[in-house]
């Protein structure tokens, strides 16, 4: 090993349960990895006077130089509990925004603009490679509205910033992989924006991902239906119909371009040969064995009856589902994975990972939230990370 992967964590929102599950991973991410945390100081001392807290901390020197032409605040948080303890590099691009502008447990104009900062920054470090991989704590949106800023979302928020053309948000666990076609939208509109060619796209695009993460270019891939039973040969809505189209599009857009898939020539953090060989997406499940000679290509199937697909899928049947709509997809795997699944986004050219909750605002400052989710998503940043620099980057959350 040359050197630790460095990646970046932003703070997500201040005032939610971002910086305490920060605080008490760290000393755990501190082994694997050099740390560099993008937020507001102010979410941490909001902490200083709560009760339970499990962790000790304090400002100190920065450990590392700054990025060059940062003009906030740089300093170090040196964090010990039960764990260990470690030193953290801390950039405050909204020095600021203070404590008494914030109230622990709620969401607000100030807070918002500390959040979508620490992104702003933390984006710019991974797009320069002054991180190998972006590990995003939980935002409020609501939040970010009050401030000014109409972005639905870390994933688009991202792709604005990054330049990428398309993305896709996916969710990986140990049993259950899921790509969402649409994200944040109203169900009315999922259902009135239908269309073959964009579902195509998602499948074809999540497919090559998927293939290109996995070494794997026999993925068999679902597509959900829309409608119960598939529909039911017409009986409750032909959408179906359109769906199959897509699917056939899908399958001829990977005949045409050959095992690669048509968007092998989009941003990718990861390099264009192979994964290397033993390469698992999570520890602990066999590798997939290298392709023998011959044509290969993903198998795609559906659009299946969502109320039996997800279980088929965890069954061992499907390598991935896509989901037409946010729900379709978050409540199966939420429900099998709620520690495990973490959120991928995919077609940035750099890796970005987040854990699958939210801000949990009425949680915070009560050290009761249960931080294995976040460190799932840090520890496949890192995972990640190794496949996409050449090194055996390895992290692994213990079993609880």
């Amino acid at each position: 090993m040359s050197r630790p992967p460095r990646i970046a964590i932003t703070l997500g929102d201040p005032c939610g349960i971002g910086p305490e599950l920060l605080l008490r991973s760290l000393p755990i991410l501190g082994a694997w990895a050099d740390v560099v945390v993008v937020g507001a100081r102010a979410g941490v001392d909001l902490l200083k006077g709560t009760e339970g807290r499990l962790v000790n901390w304090r400002w100190a020197d920065a450990p590392a130089p700054a990025p060059e032409g940062f003009l906030g605040t740089a300093c170090g948080l040196e964090v010990e509990n039960l764990g260990g303890s470690t030193t953290a590099l801390w950039l405050d691009p909204t020095p600021e925004i203070h404590t008494g502008q914030l109230v622990l447990g709620r969401g607000s104009a100030a807070s918002g603009r500390a959040t979508v900062e620490a992104i702003r920054l933390a984006a710019g470090l991974a797009l320069s490679g002054a991180a190998d991989a972006l590990t995003t704590l939980p935002m409020a949106k609501s939040a970010a509205h009050l401030a000014g800023y109409p972005i639905p979302g870390h994933t688009e928020y991202l792709q604005t910033l990054a330049g990428a053309p398309l993305t896709r948000m996916a969710f990986v666990s140990p049993r259950l992989s899921v790509v969402l076609h649409t994200v944040h939208q109203s169900l009315r509109s999922v259902v009135e924006d239908l269309d073959a060619e964009a579902v195509a796209e998602t499948l074809a695009f999540s497919a090559s991902r998927f293939i290109q993460l996995t070494g794997n270019p026999d993925l068999r891939v679902a597509l959900c239906a829309l409608n119960p039973h598939a529909g039911e040969a017409g009986a409750f809505g032909d959408e179906e119909r359109l769906l199959a189209e897509a699917r056939d599009r899908a399958e001829a857009a990977f005949r045409e371009a050959g095992p690669a898939g048509p968007f092998a020539s989009l941003p990718s953090p990861f390099p264009a040969e192979p994964a290397p060989a033993g390469w698992t997406l999570h520890p602990g499940e066999p590798p997939v064995p290298r392709p023998a000679s011959g044509p290969r290509g993903p198998r795609f199937s559906g659009p299946l009856p969502s109320d039996s697909l997800f279980h088929r899928a965890v069954s061992g049947e499907f390598d991935l589902v896509v989901a037409l709509y946010h729900d379709q997809g978050l409540i199966p795997i939420k429900l099998l994975e709620p520690s495990r699944a973490v959120n991928l986004t995919l077609g940035l050219p750099f890796i970005r990972t987040s854990p699958d909750h939210g801000t949990a605002f009425d949680k915070a400052g009560r050290w009761i939230a249960d931080p294995r989710n976040f460190l799932e998503a840090a520890a496949l940043a890192v995972r990640l990370a190794g496949r996409a620099q050449g090194e055996p980057w390895t992290a692994r959350v213990a079993e609880p």
